[in-house]
């Protein structure tokens, strides 16, 4: 090779280094956004083996299935309420979806206020319907009517009881449906079971005020089964698990649980465990962040019923022996004439 060859071929090598370097740095393509999901529970916490733990559920099940991202925030007190809905709206959450009736107000209040963000509340509706919140509401009288009709069937001292943990609609109605569930078996079969905890005719009845303190569960099943009830029903989250213990301890008598089955959320008292009334709140939380992910979410109410599955009673489980083969013929009539309308609910409670 020539000396004025080689001269030229160093000059254009030396030339490409120094173009290469003066070139701007290849940058990879920002990662795409995921769509995120953002649950506020209420004070009970996202493991309250009840209606927050349900609804998280849904939002774990569409980050298996839609391959979503989810987070939470848990409320210790009803000021973290507005709190946690304003940080998920500063995180640029996709849908905030808040649990309970006791954040009815914070939500509403920042989704008028943010009406390009879309948002779900558990258990709570608003008339008039708000635009950009997809409200979850619940029939729940309709099945735990069945559960007061099968525990006035199991009863063996012929006293059933309940109790809340607050004096809410959203409470109330699995009480209401309760005591009107063994009224009706005892008009069908001419008995005189004995509901506690709750009076339909003056809407009052026994609660703790409280959806936390499992102290206040075991006490006031206590002073249930002291005055003779055998199968209780606590519709107070956590709370419940207190007279659940207070069952087991004992060494008589049932629960029924709420919201969600507790033989699988608690089943540690699965031997005492005769059913639970089922909110299905996984599943409407589930297609709710499917309906904003694939642009066909709406605001309005979504009611679930006996009818859409959206409410339901348990299996009976390990219990299944203690429920009689007529009974449980009795209970799937009972179904289909609460469907049907034949057998109709307190309209006081009717969700719209």
């Amino acid at each position: 090779m020539s000396k004025k060859l080689f001269s030229i071929l160093a000059v254009l090598l030396v030339a490409t280094m120094l173009l290469g370097a003066c070139a701007p740095a290849a940058t990879e393509a920002p990662a795409e956004k995921k769509f995120l999901a953002c649950q506020v529970t209420d004070t009970g916490g996202i493991d309250d083996k009840s209606f927050n733990a349900t609804a998280w559920k849904g939002v774990t099940d569409a980050i298996d299935q839609l391959g979503v991202e989810g987070k939470y925030l848990e409320s210790k007190e009803a000021a973290d309420y507005e709190k946690n809905i304003n940080a998920f709206i500063e995180e640029d959450c996709d849908i905030i979806i808040t649990v309970g009736y006791l954040l009815n107000d914070a939500t509403k209040a920042a989704a008028e206020a943010n009406p390009d963000f879309k948002f779900s509340i558990v258990d709570s509706t608003y008339d008039p319907a708000i635009s950009n919140v997809a409200a979850q509401a619940y029939q729940t009288d309709q099945a735990s009517f069945m559960a007061g009709y099968l525990a006035a069937g199991v009863t063996k001292t012929g006293k059933v009881g309940t109790f809340g943990g607050m004096q809410i609609p959203t409470v109330t109605i699995f009480m209401d449906g309760f005591v009107r569930g063994v009224a009706y078996y005892n008009e069908v079969h001419g008995t005189s079971v004995e509901a506690l905890g709750w009076d339909t005719e003056a809407q009052t009845g026994l609660f703790t005020n409280d959806f936390n303190d499992q102290q206040k569960g075991s006490e006031m099943a206590v002073s249930l089964m002291d005055e003779g009830a055998d199968i209780i029903m606590p519709v107070a989250g956590p709370v419940g698990l207190g007279s659940a213990a207070a069952i087991k301890t004992r060494g008589s008598g049932y629960l029924i649980g709420v919201d969600y089955d507790w033989f699988v959320s608690a089943p540690e008292y699965k031997d005492i465990l005769l059913t639970s009334v089922l909110k299905v709140m996984d599943l409407a939380t589930l297609n709710i962040i499917k309906s904003a992910q694939d642009g066909t979410f709406k605001g309005g109410t979504i009611v679930g019923t006996l009818e859409s599955g959206g409410v339901g009673l348990a299996s009976f489980h390990d219990l299944d022996s203690v429920v009689s083969a007529d009974l449980k013929a009795e209970l799937e009539t009972l179904k289909a004439d609460i469907i049907s309308g034949k057998i109709e609910m307190n309209p006081a409670f009717a969700q719209k």
